[in-house]
């Protein structure tokens, strides 16, 4: 997992737990009564991306499946708050993290959980072996 593409994904998870965590934290403190549900929801993504980051920098068997987990909770996050902009826009009166697909962002947080669970599935197999020689 460490290798090539998984450390650039290591990379990108990193910088958005970073950004998205001092947005949030920002956001929460300082406005929180302007957009509560778009900053809550901001919250929750810097959390996911936390976890992910550090799921893939451990590498074990046990993170493999925790940033699965991940990737697929931040994929139907980004899905559902992406909808949730267009058809409630009276919650997002400021926008979150993942508000109208990631936009703010390049769409990077819509296109990062399928490269994830892409990296995740090419890897898992060499993970599950190393798990297995470890443990003869």
């Amino acid at each position: 997992m460490h290798t090539g593409p998984g450390r650039a994904l290591t990379a990108v998870y990193g910088i958005f737990a970073l950004s998205a965590t001092a947005r949030a934290g920002y956001q929460v403190i300082r406005e929180f009564d302007v957009a509560p549900v778009a900053y809550s929801l901001s919250l929750v993504a810097a959390v996911i991306y936390i976890v992910a980051t550090i799921c893939l920098v451990i590498g074990s068997r046990a993170s493999h499946r925790i940033a699965i987990a991940s990737c697929i909770v931040e994929f139907v996050g980004v899905i559902a708050v992406g909808i949730l902009s267009f058809t409630h826009p009276e919650d997002f009166a400021k926008p979150s993290v993942w508000s109208t697909f990631g936009i703010g962002y390049g769409f990077i947080p819509l296109v990062l959980p399928l490269i994830g669970l892409w990296w995740l599935s090419r890897v898992g197999r060499s993970v599950r072996a190393g798990q297995q020689e470890r443990s003869a």
